[in-house]
């Protein structure tokens, strides 16, 4: 991963589905300029294992509230 800062991204209070995690945190990458090719890292990295492993790798990419 290369931004330069973590974006914030919200979970407390929020769906724990893991496809809206993962969706959510899309959608602030996105917001927070990453390109398509960190878009499918974080995609792929967050869905390459269990639910746990999909928190783990929003706490890696992002600065989780």
């Amino acid at each position: 991963m290369t931004l330069e800062t973590k974006p914030k991204l919200k979970l407390s209070d929020e769906d724990g589905n893991v496809f809206s995690i993962i969706g959510r945190g899309l959608r602030v990458l996105r917001e927070n300029g990453a390109t398509q090719e960190q878009l499918t890292e974080f995609r792929e990295e967050a869905t390459s294992g269990d639910y746990d492993h999909a928190l783990q790798t929003c706490f890696k990419w992002f600065d989780v509230e």
